[in-house]
């Protein structure tokens, strides 16, 4: 099983010298991949600026938007920069697209939420065009640059339940999956619907299974990790972002050991861990773990 880590891109000490310091240690360390979600609302760096600078700053490691919430998005738009991106890491590209859950992200960026499964299995179609070199217009010229990765880096779908599965095996490449708490037994039920829908859909090939879970391994790491969690599902309702928070054990490393250990028997493909907080030593200490 590959490990990738996500930046903390929600952190408000993280800045130019933190960010060189962790794309060089993720690069230099047993990591597969580089990745950053999208939020709007909030204290944030953007994703797709973040994602442009690691890829200069790296040579190995996979960059991965996890994810675009592509229906707040222009296809055409979102085709452009992913291509850029892909020029950017010389072909490291893999894309993880999703609708998301944030309605105020949608409301801030002037988006409409409604028929967002509908518009996201529409945009990756016009995405796909695009990486082909289509013209977005009759008339027009194609939309460059094309990508280095033919045909456009693999898509996975950010997915839970049985209808969205269904949904993405008509078009993804894979799932990414996301137990907050590094449960084995949720991701297990998630990955399950994946391989249904897959042979449902009729694909000859599995879908290329993603993970991800918080944790922290900081100095102090039990308050870190909740606090962060809290502060991400704030926007839900205070009562349910701390009893959530309260939950979370992933902040020793026995702990995080053991959730790698379980999920990596699952077959999982990749298991990307999201940080509590900036400090180098969260992925310092993983690397230890891990590596």
């Amino acid at each position: 099983m590959d490990i990738g880590i996500c930046l903390p891109y929600m952190e408000r000490n993280y800045g130019r010298d933190e960010i060189l310091a962790w794309c060089a240690a993720a690069d230099q360390g047993p990591f597969s991949s580089l990745s950053c979600g999208e939020r709007i609302t909030g204290y944030t760096l953007e994703m797709r600026t973040l994602l442009a600078a690691a890829a200069a700053l790296t040579e190995r490691v996979r960059i991965m938007p996890s994810l675009y919430v592509l229906p707040m998005h222009s296809a055409v738009w979102a085709a452009k920069e992913v291509a850029t991106l892909d020029v950017l890491s010389g072909g490291r590209v893999t894309l993880g697209v999703g609708v998301g859950g944030r309605q105020v992200d949608y409301q801030s960026v002037g988006a409409s939420f409604a028929r967002r499964h509908q518009r996201m299995d529409e945009a990756v179609a016009q995405m796909r065009e695009v990486w082909q070199g289509k013209p977005s217009l009759d008339g027009a010229d194609a939309v460059g640059p094309l990508p280095i990765q033919p045909g456009g880096p693999p898509i996975i779908a950010g997915v839970m339940g049985p209808k969205a599965m269904a949904r993405a095996a008509a078009w993804a490449d894979g799932v990414y999956v996301f137990s907050m708490g590094g449960k084995a037994s949720e991701i297990q039920q998630m990955f399950s619907l994946a391989d249904r829908a897959w042979a449902d859909a009729g694909r000859e090939t599995p879908p290329r299974r993603i993970a991800g879970f918080w944790y922290s391994l900081a100095d102090n790491g039990a308050a870190k990790l909740r606090a962060y969690v809290h502060q991400y599902l704030a926007v839900f309702g205070d009562a349910p972002a701390r009893a959530i928070a309260e939950t979370m054990t992933c902040h020793e490393a026995g702990a995080v050991r053991e959730a790698v250990d379980q999920i990596d028997a699952l077959g999982c493909d990749e298991l990307i861990l999201s940080p509590a907080s900036a400090g180098l030593e969260e992925i310092e200490r993983l690397a230890g773990l891990v590596g």
